[in-house]
């Protein structure tokens, strides 16, 4: 059997191929175990660093992708050139180590936002220092996001012989004069400085209460262009982030999330004032919502028929204020009805008696008003 034309086979571009297949299979599984190894050395090393373990769980297939493809790219620039689609293989696998990079340092970036919320967690009593880094936290992770996302992006392009200036073009615009100037054409940029404004200043964080165009609500989410606003029936507002920069807005739980809640009564002018607030003072103790801070009653307002009766009161958050007020509401109106009914709003009338000759008209076959013959 002649076996010439299998020699000239491999002596030529065939073997390279194979040669360099087995070889990057080869360092496929080598990276796939060291980067297992590290990482483990790295848990052991870094046990009890709360940034460090959070990296190496959040960026785990991510940094193994790009050690894969780093080393897949060094099997390539050493290979023969006369290895069979050697070019497109190393085309791609550039692009795809680009990528892998990319994704990488944006894990990176969610592991230390991930860290840092597990620090300072905000589903407690007093957690606004915990609702104010949990707002940093998320909107300058998202700007890192597209930050990072914008840099690989241009850097694919630039590979590209024909997107090369399309992508210098990218990278020019990542720069801060390039956003500046695009802020006015760009709506996108400008929630993106809005974003920034706000993880900074902090008009707005996290679970803060607002009042906005008239609705009572929660920020549930702050994203990279809008903010959700939960209302109190469970509707969702989506509100632009330059909307909390360019108009005012009612923010219950900026410094603090304590807050006074109104109970008004409208009353008669004889009500006895100090029992009512004597009763007030009295229920107040018995609700647990009430802080203890603040129970106070006053007459605010009156008017030709009867007198506004403030009760005021305090209490940990607004939730609570809330509820606070129709307990207190139905409770004092339940007293006052009870032990004071004439001191319930009344309208006042004056009757006076009729003549006599009319008053001793009589009903007669049930026709009202005719006297008897």
């Amino acid at each position: 059997m002649n076996l010439d034309f299998l020699y000239n086979i491999g002596e030529g571009p065939l073997r390279s191929g194979l040669v360099v297949l087995g070889v990057a299979v080869a360092a496929a599984i080598v990276a796939v175990i060291v980067h297992r190894v590290g990482i483990l050395l790295i848990r052991r090393i870094a046990r009890g660093h709360p940034f460090t373990t959070s990296a190496t769980e959040v960026a785990y297939n991510a940094s193994r992708m790009c050690l894969v493809l780093f080393l897949l790219r060094l099997v390539l620039t050493g290979a023969p050139d006369n290895t069979p689609g050697l070019t497109s293989a190393s085309y791609l696998t550039s692009v795809a180590l680009i990528l892998a990079l990319t994704w990488f340092l944006i894990r990176c970036v969610k592991s230390v936002s991930v860290a840092v919320i597990k620090l300072n967690p905000y589903d407690v009593v007093d957690n606004l220092r915990a609702r104010r880094i949990l707002t940093q936290t998320r909107v300058l992770s998202r700007s890192a996001y597209f930050l990072i996302s914008l840099l690989g992006l241009s850097f694919v392009l630039l590979t590209l012989p024909g997107a090369r200036q399309f992508g210098a073009s990218l990278l020019a615009s990542a720069g801060v004069a390039g956003i500046v100037a695009g802020i006015a054409a760009k709506p996108v940029l400008g929630n993106f400085f809005a974003g920034l404004q706000i993880a900074f200043s902090q008009p707005i964080r996290i679970d803060d209460v607002l009042i906005v165009k008239g609705e009572w609500g929660r920020v549930e989410e702050i994203t990279g262009t809008f903010v959700v606003v939960r209302i109190w029936d469970e509707r969702r507002m989506i509100v632009p982030l330059q909307w909390f920069i360019e108009n005012p807005f009612e923010n219950w739980t900026h410094t603090s999330s304590t807050i006074l809640g109104t109970v008004f009564l409208w009353l008669d002018f004889t009500v006895p004032t100090a029992a009512i607030r004597a009763e007030f003072e009295r229920v107040c103790q018995t609700l647990p919502l009430w802080d203890k801070r603040v129970c106070v009653m006053h007459v605010t307002d009156t008017s030709e028929r009867n007198m506004q009766v403030r009760l005021l009161v305090s209490a940990r958050d607004s939730g609570s204020a809330f509820d606070l007020r129709c307990q207190i509401r139905e409770h004092m109106i339940g007293f006052i009805a009870s032990n004071y009914p004439d001191a319930l709003p009344r309208l006042r009338a004056e009757v006076s008696p009729r003549n006599q000759p009319e008053a001793l008209d009589t009903i007669i076959d049930g026709a009202p008003g005719e006297k008897s013959s």
